[in-house]
């Protein structure tokens, strides 16, 4: 015979509160705010309201069901072929080399994710492969994860489209190796970031590459804004000072006054703000004939100096102002101003002023004493500029800009303005941004903005208020940045 105890409730000795109470179809284990468990007919509720439910060290659930997370197995990143478990993601590291994740024999509700430990899936790819014949997106066949940093969540659904992937993404958000700045125009080109000023401004570098040293060696490119051009038969302003350095890390096409790897060149960033200024074009006041120089540009400690204004035709007789008649120096030369009358051709001004290596600049061209006022033409970053000629009667050509690919595409900056005349022919502007001279009663052309070209001269006659202004400056800086 079967011993029976038969009780509604058991109380305790100390209280008389509730151990068990049985009420009902309702059985109460414990009492007051300690009531972790309730039976009644149709369910069974663990806790209290505010309370905890917890699973002892070492122990485990089953019934429950997921809510559509896995269990993330930071403790054992994957490096080789593996075989996945319901409810669980994984970190694959796949540095060494491709592999294999095999999904477990899925029912419906099953899930599993992993992502790109390492982000090298575009290197390495990793293989998700579905358990014998079940299917991956209703197809029965493996599957590569190829993208960098790509993180992926299957779901089980069923036996028609077997393993759905309900989660695809590029695992982005990270600290970056490289270097990471702000200011300007941002353009990007391959792995490589631009930053392109054509005003002032501030480059700041929030952190430098941990990646390796010559990282931080940053190409750039800085153009002195260009010289005016001389009034009255005037010169051609020269071209504003050009100074490049491409980084060995940056892969583009520079200019052949590339000054890697000198040292008062280099540039090794770090994170601070470095100050962009970004000259203007040099002038020519009314009250004066001889073209006025462009403004300097600067960046990373790096100056291009402005080009020399070119200089002016002042008269014939004896009292002429020299000063006036011979192009300034500066990045290149303004050419000299036309003149007439038994006196040495106007002389042009100097390139390459204040001196840097590789030269920053060519000299201007003289201007031409002769019958009618052939200036000569400003000098340019690649190539002087010509003299003014009366045979045949032309105004010089402005010397010729250097080109860069920094931004990505070849572009050709710095070019010397021509010189203007009285005759029929004035003088072409340099390639790079170089404005044509004038003929008579006319100005010159006006250099191109943010190419650093040098304005043309003005034809003779013609107003000292005509003269024309150069082109602004520039600065790029370009690193890589992934």
């Amino acid at each position: 015979m079967t011993s029976k105890i038969k009780v509604d409730n058991i109380n305790k000795v100390s209280d008389d509160s509730n151990i068990i109470k049985k009420c009902g179809t309702t059985t109460t284990i414990g009492s007051g705010a300690s009531n972790p468990i309730v039976v009644d007919g149709s369910a069974i509720t663990l806790g209290r309201c505010g309370g905890t439910v917890a699973l002892a060290s070492g122990a485990t659930q089953t019934g429950f069901g997921r809510t559509g997370t896995v269990d993330w197995q930071t403790g054992s990143i994957k490096t080789s072929t593996f075989t996945a478990a319901n409810g669980e993601g994984y970190f694959a590291n796949t540095s060494g080399g491709s592999f294999t994740m095999n999904l477990p024999a899925g029912s419906a509700g099953n899930i599993v994710s992993v992502v790109d430990y390492t982000n090298t899936f575009q290197t390495n790819s990793l293989t998700i492969a579905p358990n014998g014949s079940q299917k991956l997106g209703g197809v029965a066949a493996s599957v590569d994860l190829s993208t960098e940093g790509q993180s992926v969540t299957f779901v089980y659904v069923d036996d028609t489209e077997g393993w759905k992937n309900v989660q695809d993404s590029t695992s982005n958000v990270a600290g970056s190796p490289f270097i990471q700045a702000t200011g300007g125009t941002v353009t990007t080109s391959g792995n490589d970031k631009i930053h392109t000023f054509t005003g002032p401004g501030t480059f700041t570098v929030s952190s430098a590459s941990t990646n390796c040293a010559a990282e931080n060696i940053v190409s750039y490119m800085i153009v002195g804004g260009g010289g005016g051009g001389g009034a009255q038969g005037g010169g051609g302003g020269g071209g504003g000072g050009y100074r490049e350095l491409k980084s060995p890390t940056t892969p583009y096409t520079a200019s052949p006054l590339d000054g890697y790897p000198s040292a008062p060149n280099r540039v090794t960033i770090t994170a601070q703000s470095y100050p962009i200024v970004v000259g203007g074009g040099g002038t020519a006041p009314p009250s004066k004939k001889i073209g006025c120089n462009g403004v300097n540009s600067s960046a990373l400690g790096i100056t291009a100096a402005g080009g020399g204004g070119g200089g002016s035709r002042s008269g014939c007789g004896p009292a002429c102002n020299p000063s006036e008649r011979a192009g300034n120096p500066g990045g290149s030369g303004g050419g000299g101003g036309g003149s007439c009358g038994p006196r040495p051709d106007p002389a042009s001004g100097n390139g390459n002023v204040p001196p840097v290596s590789p030269p920053q600049g060519q000299p201007g061209g003289n201007g031409k004493n002769s019958g009618n006022h052939q200036g000569g033409g400003g000098g340019g970053a690649a190539g002087a500029g010509a003299a003014g000629d009366c045979s045949p009667d032309t105004g010089g050509p402005g010397g010729a800009g250097t080109a860069t690919s920094i931004t990505g595409s070849p572009v050709t900056r710095a070019g010397g303005g021509g010189g203007g005349n009285q005759g029929p022919t004035a003088g072409t502007g340099g390639s790079g941004g170089g404005g044509a001279g004038g003929l008579p009663g006319g100005p010159g052309a006006a250099g191109s903005d943010n190419t650093g070209g040098g304005g043309g001269g003005t034809g003779f006659p013609g107003s000292p208020g005509l003269a024309s202004n150069g082109g602004s400056g520039i600065v790029i800086i370009r690193y890589k940045f992934k």
